[in-house]
């Protein structure tokens, strides 16, 4: 089969090589996948330079999150061969077959296609963890979000008005302020203006979802109310903040962390109830992944660039079938 591996530790430019391997063989416990779209997040754009906590030997076949057909599946499961899926496999979904815990696997509403299958579970299951279960989002509030175009972003604001919150998006460009209310944003501000003022004159926030860390971190913990969150997912800027406690003290407001993945990959009940809370906002006609560009498998190095350079707006998805 086809595939992408990660063949030194050198960045996206020289790290991705598109190579030939045997199919993947499932384990008892595993689904086989037929890949139509697999998902690109920045999680890949570290692995390329060994910085990611996931580090597996090289070379290896990237891609944690895949949609597509079931091509076997354990025969205790409820799914079933040509069943349509998204999955998380954690490793190996950059190619044409992956396999995937059976626990990790749910069914794909008609409602999406492949390509915003593949950016459904990841996003959103972070989504709803770092606003309902990190965050404590109560309805009626405000909820201000970092890097709002990007696939964490866009999901965090439909997640958020579907659980009936007023959204206030912080993006850097105008194709993305566009992405950000496509995605549902009440408010759109530019990263490089006076956000946090502007922020501040529309009351502030409640909560603030912050995957972007760097220099806009303590402009954030400024525009949060009292006994406000900013919850902490993620560090895209690259460089990971600091807070004087102070601040927190004198506000009465918290900064918690939202590690999805490290809390629920192992725990299937977990996993299992922030789907149906997902697939009810599906239902509701809240939830319909952005996908914002799509690239054939042997464009996986412009994939995985595109991010590292900031230029993705919703999700970066390969198709290895199309």
């Amino acid at each position: 089969m086809r595939a992408v591996q990660i063949v030194e530790l050198s960045g996206p430019e020289s790290a991705l090589r598109a190579v030939e391997l045997p199919a993947p063989q499932p384990t008892a416990d595993q689904v086989l996948i037929d890949v139509h779209a697999a998902g690109v997040a920045f999680p890949e754009v570290l692995q390329t330079r060994g910085m990611y906590q996931l580090k597996p030997p090289v070379p290896f076949v990237p891609g944690s999150e895949v949609a597509g057909v079931v091509v076997s599946a354990p025969v205790s499961g409820q799914l079933r061969a040509g069943d349509r899926v998204a999955a998380m496999c954690l490793l190996g979904g950059f190619a044409e077959q992956a396999v995937a815990p059976a626990y990790l696997t749910f069914p794909l509403p008609d409602v999406l296609d492949f390509a915003q299958g593949a950016g459904l579970i990841l996003n959103y299951h972070t989504a709803w963890f770092s606003l309902v279960t990190r965050g404590r989002l109560q309805p009626g509030e405000t909820v201000l979000v970092q890097g709002a175009a990007g696939g964490v972003g866009t999901a965090t604001l439909q997640v958020a008005k579907g659980l009936g919150a007023r959204t206030i998006a912080v993006v850097s460009s105008d194709d993305k302020e566009k992405v950000a209310r496509d995605a549902g944003a009440d408010e759109v501000l530019r990263s490089d203006g006076p956000w946090k003022d502007q922020a501040k004159e529309l009351g502030g926030a409640d909560i603030v979802i912050d995957p972007v860390g760097g220099d806009r971190f303590t402009d954030s913990l400024r525009v949060l109310r009292q006994q406000g969150r900013l919850v902490v997912v993620g560090f895209t800027a690259g460089e990971i903040p600091t807070v004087k406690v102070n601040r927190l003290l004198l506000n009465n407001i918290e900064v918690v962390g939202a590690a999805w993945g490290e809390f629920s990959i192992r725990r299937p009940e977990v996993m299992a109830a922030t789907h149906e809370e997902v697939a009810r906002l599906i239902d509701a006609g809240f939830v319909r992944p952005l996908v914002g560009a799509r690239f054939p498998l042997e464009g996986a190095v412009d994939a995985v660039r595109l991010l590292d350079e900031r230029g993705a707006t919703g999700k970066v998805v390969l198709e290895p079938r199309s």
